[in-house]
């Protein structure tokens, strides 16, 4: 076990790796919102919603640090290194992710980086989008009538990350739910019907869940493209594919849904 770690003056310092969940800040833990609250120093992702940061108390400083495909991105390495810096000179350091930091939040790379260093560390758990997204549109990703379980990947596996396997996951029975896949579903839609998903299968693009600008739209596999394009979904989204999405999609016809928690009523 690590030794806590201590400044000159004997005072320890910590870091809390926290999930903000999907969007809403309402759907953050209150164990989570404890930790921010106690913070001396927030180091915040792009996606999190900024209503979070204006209920900070006047003294804690916040840093942008946001990571997103396309754009100018704090490289990670500088990340862990200004944890440990600030972790040594006695402050408390909240990691402020969007969703969860253990689903694509490279909330495992850090917890590593930081006990290598000696550093205190938890974890707070986040609402991931990739769950939360679909729910907001009435899927219900692992529905035991066409679907024995979800699987979460990747679209974009950048920076020595390894690619999906989308022949497997094809022929898996999943529903997939797709992060960061928008920009190349094109490559997607081609690497599933190589694999032998149906053309038919249902698909479900949710852009901005959980916010007052989420979108979304149903279609077909084999349209996917031409649906995210036509719709002007952009990042950042999640694609869901399978027969789940559409039981989901059947829901939203229903005349007395209820607009879903967390999601504007249109």
């Amino acid at each position: 076990m690590s030794t806590p770690n201590t400044d000159a003056c004997g005072i320890a310092g910590r870091v809390s790796l926290v999930g903000a969940g999907p969007g809403d800040p309402e759907l953050m833990t209150r164990k989570a919102w404890s930790r921010l609250m106690q913070a001396d120093l927030v180091l915040v992702d792009d996606l999190v919603d900024p209503r979070l940061l204006a209920e900070l108390p006047s003294p804690t400083r916040v840093l942008r640090v946001g990571k997103r495909g396309g754009c100018v991105s704090t490289e990670q390495h500088f990340i862990h290194g200004l944890m440990i810096r600030s972790a040594r000179q006695g402050l408390h350091v909240v990691r402020l992710k969007g969703g969860d930091p253990f689903i694509f939040g490279r909330g495992g790379e850090e917890v590593d980086a930081l006990r290598t260093e000696g550093i205190e560390v938890e974890v707070l758990n986040g609402l991931s989008a990739g769950l939360a997204g679909p729910s907001s549109v009435g899927i219900a990703v692992t529905d035991r009538r066409c679907a024995p379980g979800v699987a979460l990947v990747t679209g974009h596996n950048g920076e020595g990350g390894r690619a999906p396997d989308w022949a497997a996951l094809a022929r898996s029975g999943l529903t997939l739910v797709i992060y960061m896949g928008v920009s190349r579903c094109h490559e997607i839609v081609a690497a599933l019907l190589a694999g032998g998903l149906a053309a038919t299968t249902p698909v479900a693009v949710i852009s901005a869940a959980h916010t007052e600008r989420q979108r979304e739209a149903f279609g077909v596999l084999a349209l996917l493209p031409a649906l995210v394009a036509g719709e002007g979904l952009g990042s950042p989204a999640v694609l869901v594919i399978g027969e789940a999405v559409a039981l989901g999609q059947a829901r939203q016809c229903l005349p007395d849904a209820a607009p879903s928690l967390g999601r504007a009523a249109r």
